[in-house]
């Protein structure tokens, strides 16, 4: 037996028993996540190639929207505006007791300003939000599934798919300055 059985209890080789390929093959009659679609001709053959063009195109587009997104949500965390609470030390005042802080001269075209330079002691834990933290989730959740369709369509090992991937992935990473990642 050359490949592992795939099709039930049946090793015969009818056309329901499909085996697991070790090589990369040209056939235009590979079915692409169900026997349902699997491409009869040139035509459709080229059809499935532009859905994985599109497919694949796609997940660069949510990658690079989630990057996006990441940095805006990440940019309003530290624009967020803090209350000041009466009776607590100011951020003045706990700078100056901070063993990390040094004071530094800035200067800029002749004005002379008094800083403070600080280091940071640990990572700040951005507190979960209800208003980004589902979206993150359901972006996640979108990403992996069109990620793991792309797999499922490179393990059919059909040259034609594979290539198909790539481009799209080529395609898909192309306007990266359009939106400025």
């Amino acid at each position: 037996m050359d490949g592992m059985d795939m099709g039930g209890g049946s090793s015969s080789s009818d056309s329901t028993s499909m085996t697991m390929q070790s090589v990369f093959q040209t056939s235009i009659h590979t079915p692409l996540y169900s026997l349902l679609w699997t491409p009869s001709s040139t035509g459709t053959y080229a059809g499935t190639c532009i859905f994985l063009i599109f497919l694949s195109t796609t997940m660069r587009f949510l990658l690079a929207g989630k990057a996006y997104l990441e940095a805006r949500w990440l940019d309003r965390e530290f624009h967020r505006r803090y209350v000041a609470v009466q009776g607590r030390p100011t951020l003045k005042e706990q700078m100056s007791q901070d063993s990390l802080a040094k004071r530094a001269v800035l200067t800029e075209n002749g004005v002379e300003e008094d800083v403070m330079v600080v280091g940071r002691k640990e990572t700040k834990v951005i507190p979960w939000r209800l208003s980004i933290d589902p979206i993150r989730a359901v972006m996640d959740v979108i990403i992996a599934g069109v990620g793991y369709l792309l797999m499922l369509a490179v393990m059919t090992m059909n040259v034609g798919y594979f290539m198909s991937v790539l481009g799209g992935t080529f395609l898909g990473s192309l306007p990266r300055q359009a939106y400025n990642l």
